[in-house]
């Protein structure tokens, strides 16, 4: 199969996984250009769903949800809207067709001398710096050493600058015979440098391999491609195999799965796990450390127990086993275990919204803190195995983050301010892991990628892709790196109240799609509807143009009035009581968008983790913040900038009612009200918190989901709580209410895969 062709107007580079039109080049899955490939091969004919499966997606079961999203990901790369259907043109209960010429390399004769130019111009786009793919790959090798055909490619190069000196020399000669010694000591000139060039490719070969000095990527491989989600993953320290977690939605199951790089072969190793965890090796890799996380049968301070997990990793291959545990955590939570040198396990540990190092010791099975900041946060840490370091990024006193390099024992080597380049929001979290380059770290944004030096330089790594990558980890070797993508489609659906109370909970349940009117599609993600007040408008966000934007609907339309800067994420929007505004939370700022789509976003000193709600006429709002690596309840004024703090501890939902009463829901999902001395429990609510997003409160009336499922409502004043019906199971967020309609945001598919990201050489 051809590793380069052309359709219309792009390029397809299948080595890169590129396609190019007018020198702009977009990174496609591996899997969707195998789509496009099978496709441009029967060019005109009507391929049927099962052969692309085949074809594409051999002895691996996936569904038609599947293909569906590479034909997304296609059509959006080649300009395609799906309706006029240029390019891909769907067969309904058929297939799918390429309706336009492919252009291969053995019609070269007949290919225009500018599309031949294109092509010449795209290779140098790609890699200004390589001049001869072919002998950079050849003079590749493990010491290092050159070869002899480099050498032979070094004196043919030399050769052809001797040629070309001796042919001006020549010339020199012929326009006056009065310069022929000045010729002679040019030539002697041109010897000298040849016989330097030969011992410098001589000495060439006794030099240790070096490091890049830069980072720049090629090809991207998929490693798994399921409806599952995979995601935790980390490569053995040999390299051969990745390691990952993978959670089933259907089934609501979690295991650790390996993956043998060269022969593709999994291995489920564990047995049913309520565990998201990120894994570790030790480094003689016979073991696999990770944390468990369960609900606790006495819960005291918190919903969930954090145990560290140890699998035998080699048993494991063989049949799937169960772990041990080395240590539990029933009051404070624990996360990113790493092995170190030593043999101890470091990880974070979590007090009264605190996080910090500490360091397990297996053999005598105590711990010990290895770093911690009295007046900040620790945000997150990478372990070098090769250096023996410890690179942290933490929240300091006076409000900036920070780079902190250790020693395995904690003491501190360097801290340096991270320096944000325009492209990072001011308030972004960074989760740097190590590199091959000496002193640089990576991490990324969603679609960007960034280096981190020790000294807190940002540098933005040039990569065009369409899809996020997150937890960039490279391969022992440092000639690739493991990132997880993720794919997440929800709709915006209404049902109306009368129809949850009349509706069979099993019928609403096993039929989720028949039980409720889809507001808003497409195959992105959709979320947050906000009801307009007195009015027909929906507020609501949506990816569907390639970044999370603020868009309004009115049902019959859909208008985008926001243009936020890539891997924006929004947290929260709300009307204002005029309905002619919505307060919107972008990337940790508030900022109040029109309907006309001017925009005024307020000047605040901390970060805006959550926006809860707006009170547009007092112009203050509920949010959750974040102080010096903290996070806060409070209360902001929108005038003054003053911050009145209602809680010191993380809460996961706020709503003040009509008439003034606060509600919040806390880290354990129990609902509480402030009272004289001291916030009051609402009993009557116990259990009926959940995972979902939280609650809305309209009329004086609370309503919430339940894990059941449940739609349920709960009045202030009269203190009634009632079971109001069922709903659909792939809910995932109730976000508004009225008199008639429920609002929702359904789950139409979400997965995580994990793929590798390959260095250009």
């Amino acid at each position: 199969m051809a590793e380069q062709y052309r359709i219309g107007g792009f390029f397809i580079d299948l080595s890169r996984n590129q396609i190019t039109q007018n020198m702009q080049s977009q990174v496609v899955a591996p899997k969707a250009l195998a789509v496009l490939t099978y496709l441009a091969e029967n060019q005109g004919k009507v391929v049927s769903h099962d052969a692309l499966l085949e074809k594409v997606w051999q002895d691996t079961v996936v569904s038609t949800n599947t293909l569906q999203r590479s034909i997304a990901q296609l059509r959006k790369a080649l300009g395609d809207d799906g309706k006029v259907q240029v390019y891909i043109k769907t067969h309904a209960k058929q297939g799918y067709s390429l309706e336009c010429d492919v252009q291969w390399p053995d019609n070269a004769n007949s290919t225009s001398a500018d599309s031949i130019s294109i092509n010449t111009m795209e290779e140098k786009v790609v890699d200004e710096n390589r001049a001869d793919e072919n002998y950079a790959k050849e003079s590749k090798t493990n010491e290092g050493v050159t070869k002899k055909s480099d050498i032979s490619a070094a004196i043919s190069g030399t050769n052809t600058v001797l040629h070309t000196a001796t042919n001006t020399a020549t010339t020199s000669v012929t326009h006056s015979a009065d310069r022929s010694i000045s010729t002679r000591s040019d030539l002697r000139l041109i010897a000298i440098i040849f016989g330097l060039v030969i011992l410098g490719i001589i000495g060439y070969q006794y030099l240790p391999a070096q490091q890049p000095s830069q980072l720049t990527f090629g090809k991207l491989r998929a490693l798994t491609s399921t409806d599952n989600k995979e995601l935790a993953s980390i490569y053995s320290p040999d390299g051969e195999y990745v390691v990952f977690h993978r959670y089933s939605e259907e089934f609501c199951i979690n295991n650790v799965w390996a993956k043998n790089t060269q022969t593709q072969q999994e291995f489920q190793l564990t047995k049913n796990l309520d565990s998201y965890g990120s894994h570790s090796f030790s480094q003689d890799g016979k073991n696999l450390v990770f944390i468990k996380t369960g609900g606790c049968s006495n819960p005291n301070t918190q919903k969930k127990c954090y145990k560290l997990m140890n699998l035998d990793f080699n048993k494991a291959l063989v049949s799937p086993q169960s772990p041990s545990v080395l240590m539990e955590c029933n009051n404070s939570e624990i996360r990113s275990p790493k092995w170190l040198n030593n043999d101890n396990i470091v990880l974070l540990q979590k007090f009264s919204d605190r996080w910090k190092l500490i360091s397990y010791s297996v053999s005598e099975n105590k711990s010990q803190d290895l770093y911690a900041l009295d007046d900040g946060n620790i945000i997150d840490y990478d372990y070098s195995v090769k250096d023996g370091l410890i690179a942290l990024t933490s929240f300091h006193n006076d409000g900036y983050y920070y780079i902190e390099v250790l020693k395995a024992d904690g003491q501190v080597l360097s801290s340096h301010r991270i320096k944000y380049p325009q492209e990072i929001a001011n308030f972004r979290l960074v989760y740097p892991n190590f590199t091959p380059i000496k002193n640089k770290l990576i991490f990324s944004t969603g679609k960007q990628l960034f280096t981190l030096s020790y000294d807190g330089q940002v540098t933005n790594i040039s990569l065009s892709i369409d899809e996020a990558m997150g937890t960039p980890t490279f391969h022992p070797d440092g000639d690739r790196m493991i990132v997880i993508k993720g794919h997440y489609d929800s709709d915006i659906a209404s049902v109306p109240l009368s129809q949850i109370t009349s509706v069979q909970t099993t019928k609403i349940q096993s039929e989720p799609n028949k039980s409720f009117s889809v507001v808003q599609r497409s195959i992105l993600g959709e979320d947050k509807a906000k009801l307009q007040p007195n009015g027909e408008l929906i507020a609501f966000s949506s990816e569907r143009s390639g970044e999370e934007q603020l868009w309004v609907t009115d049902g019959n339309g859909s208008q985008q009035l926001t243009h936020f800067p890539m891997d924006t994420y929004l947290s929260g929007l709300d009307w204002a009581a005029d309905g002619k505004s919505i307060l919107v939370n972008a990337n940790y700022a508030l900022t109040q968008v029109h309907l006309d789509s001017t925009q005024k976003t307020f000047p605040l000193e901390y970060a805006v983790v959550r926006l809860f709600q707006w009170d547009s006429k007092n112009n203050s709002a509920l949010v959750l913040i974040r102080i010096k690596g903290v996070l806060k309840f409070a209360e902001l004024n929108l005038t003054n900038f003053k911050i009145h703090i209602i809680k010191e501890e993380t809460v996961s939902w706020a709503l003040k009612s009509e008439d003034g009463q606060l509600i919040y829901k806390d880290h354990m999902d129990r609902f509480w009200q402030p009272g004289p001395a001291e916030d009051k429990l609402i009993e009557a609510l116990n259990g009926q918190g959940s995972a979902k997003q939280g609650f809305v409160i309209k009329d004086n009336v609370i309503y919430g989901i339940n894990d059941d499922f449940q739609l349920w409502s709960y009045a202030l004043n009269e203190e009634l709580f009632t079971i109001i019906g069922a709903l659909p199971r792939n809910v995932d967020n109730l976000t508004d209410i009225n008199q008639t309609q429920v609002l929702m945001t359904v789950r139409i598919s979400s997965n995580k895969e994990v793929a590798e990201l390959y260095l250009r050489e």
